[in-house]
């Protein structure tokens, strides 16, 4: 899942960030998730609470893995295109090529603190999602 439809536009810095920001909706909503299928005490005999958050967390496993995907490819191909800028401003110096350099290089900078963004709603999530889960399922070790 690059993109809720399937393509992912990594020219366009405002556009990559809508993409983020629906991609990133599990994790907004993770409290709400929580509360509408992880069952209180009270009600715990009539929901499978193991099961519940054996599903979400794989979803937002899958959720995390896909906008990381996405975020270090556009980082690719947008380094790619400043290491072309550079050899070109280094042959001819163009003042049109420096200023496409200086624009490509801020938009990677950019995408690079996507990463630290992710890096936070990631962990928030799976904050939230250990504080509500805890008792009924134990994810597996990362190695």
């Amino acid at each position: 899942m690059a993109a809720p439809d399937g393509t992912l536009n990594c020219e366009d810095f405002s556009m990559f960030q809508d993409v983020l920001k629906v991609m990133r909706n599990i994790d907004d909503r993770i409290v709400h998730s929580l509360n509408t299928t992880v069952p209180t005490v009270s009600f715990s005999g009539r929901v499978d609470a193991s099961q519940t958050c054996r599903q979400l967390y794989e979803s937002l496993m899958e959720a995390h893995l896909s906008r990381d995907r996405a975020i270090k490819t556009c980082i690719a191909q947008t380094s790619e295109v400043v290491g072309q800028l550079r050899e070109q401003r280094a042959k001819d110096g163009d003042m049109t090529t420096v200023k496409l350099l200086r624009k490509e290089q801020t938009k990677l900078k950019l995408m690079r603190s996507e990463l630290n963004v992710e890096e936070v709603v990631n962990d928030r999530s799976l904050k939230v999602f250990s504080e509500r889960c805890r008792t009924h399922y134990t994810p597996p070790t990362v190695k």
